[in-house]
């Protein structure tokens, strides 16, 4: 059986800009031709795909690091670079983006082709033929490809299913599975044999299906880390009913759907609340028989639906699926995607100026943009990228700050000497 990974680390790069280029025309006939230095091509995106064909985040097991292409450089002749091909990853419905340091919520993939940018690739630079003005006829101007956008994210998997199938280790969840759809999970007489969530289709007729996950690890402290539930307790979340099978083979069948109830309630009080139909399994068994009737007037009472079968000889378990299948068009279509957590940003043009060891860093995006776009060989370059920072007011914030003569300032991964 394939071991199932529900959850996964990653680090995305969108592709960095391709670099402008500083070029002149020179033609026989022509020696004096104007700039035609061409643009870089845009970085590709990096962008998640909700796909239903895929049920599980191994794809991510054992590779962690994904990145989109580049953009190509310009050249001359007005030659632009071409774009860089967006990076595609698709991952399962249900599954839950989150920025792996502070575990904000970025995205909730559920329903099918459902997308998320989460990584913007960087812009071309401009070639000098952009930089042309009416006092610089032949600029030595251009700009490197802006970065792409880098990021750390977190990948968790949501099953998304219909009926949510519960109850304690060998309750004989798994075998309803197997007898209802056309799930084959792994069947045996000891707890913790299902080791990951089990979905199976469910088809009464042409017009009516439904979708089961079989839900494993749950039994008292599953909510603290006990047994396997805390892994799998979640993906309940998005479930529209609840089917919980008691043992009739255990010596205090009431007792078990307590337990369970309990631990429902302390990973996530919704859960608790979601309907329920009970199901007392292992009829073939006398003293689930003699427990039968006890059991039934404690669900009449509490207005829980219940019914009796048998997993093992199929007794009763149409009736089950009937029920199911009466209950769920009452119930709620689809369970709500989370909201992602959204942190306005700081307009671009904003910047910090802090210490950093004996020198200062200055943080913004569009002063850190600036540097990595510089071509530092190019001095009309150099002298442009001191223009703009001088007018965005960066060299009046550092003298204010007290950076003296000979002090190193630090701008994203370039690194300046203070000097008059």
């Amino acid at each position: 059986m394939t071991d199932f990974l529900d959850e996964a680390r990653i680090e995305i790069k969108a592709g960095d800009g391709g670099d402008g280029v500083v070029s002149f025309r020179r033609e026989k006939y022509i020696p004096m031709g104007g700039p035609d230095g061409g643009h870089g091509g845009r970085g590709g995106d990096v962008i998640f795909v909700a796909d239903k064909g895929l049920n599980l985040l191994n794809f991510f097991r054992r590779k962690h690091h994904f990145n989109a292409d580049d953009g190509t450089n310009g050249a001359g002749r007005n030659m632009h670079g071409r774009d860089g091909e967006t990076l595609r990853l698709h991952v399962p419905c249900g599954t839950v983006i989150r920025d792996a340091a502070s575990g904000d919520l970025l995205a909730d993939l559920v329903h099918a082709g459902q997308e998320y940018t989460a990584a913007t690739g960087g812009r071309g630079g401009r070639g000098n033929s952009a930089f042309v003005k009416a006092h610089n006829q032949a600029p030595r101007i251009a700009e490197r490809g802006a970065p792409g956008g880098k990021r750390e994210l977190r990948l968790e998997l949501k099953l998304i299913a219909d009926v949510g199938i519960v109850g304690l280790p060998n309750a004989g969840k798994s075998t309803l599975l197997s007898v209802i759809s056309n799930a084959r999970p792994k069947i045996a007489d000891y707890p913790f044999t299902t080791l990951s969530p089990n979905l199976g289709v469910v088809i009464l007729d042409e017009q009516a299906a439904f979708v089961a996950a079989d839900i494993p690890g749950l039994i008292e402290g599953a909510h603290d880390g006990h047994g396997l539930g805390d892994r799998f307790l979640k993906h309940i979340e998005r479930t529209r009913l609840l089917v919980h099978v008691l043992d009739g083979g255990s010596a205090d069948p009431l007792k078990d759907f307590a337990v369970i109830n309990a631990e429902l309630d302390a990973f996530n009080p919704a859960l608790a609340s979601k309907p329920q139909i009970v199901a007392l399994n292992k009829m073939d068994l006398p003293e689930a028989r003699k427990a039968w009737p006890r059991i039934q007037r404690f669900m009449q009472a509490r207005g829980i639906p219940a019914l009796a079968i048998s997993a093992a000889t199929t007794e009763g378990v149409r009736e089950l699926v009937n029920r199911v299948a009466q209950t769920l068009p009452e119930l709620p279509v689809e369970a709500q995607a989370e909201l992602p957590v959204i942190h306005p940003e700081l307009p671009e043009e904003v910047f910090t100026v802090t210490r950093e060891g004996a020198g200062w860093r200055v943080t913004g995006r569009k002063v850190e943009r600036l540097m990595a776009m510089t071509y530092w060989n190019e001095s009309e370059s150099v002298e442009r990228l001191q223009r703009i920072l001088t007018a965005m007011g960066v060299f009046s914030a550092l003298r204010a700050a007290g950076v003296a003569e000979g002090d190193m300032v630090h701008i994203g991964e370039g690194h300046l000497e203070w000097t008059e």
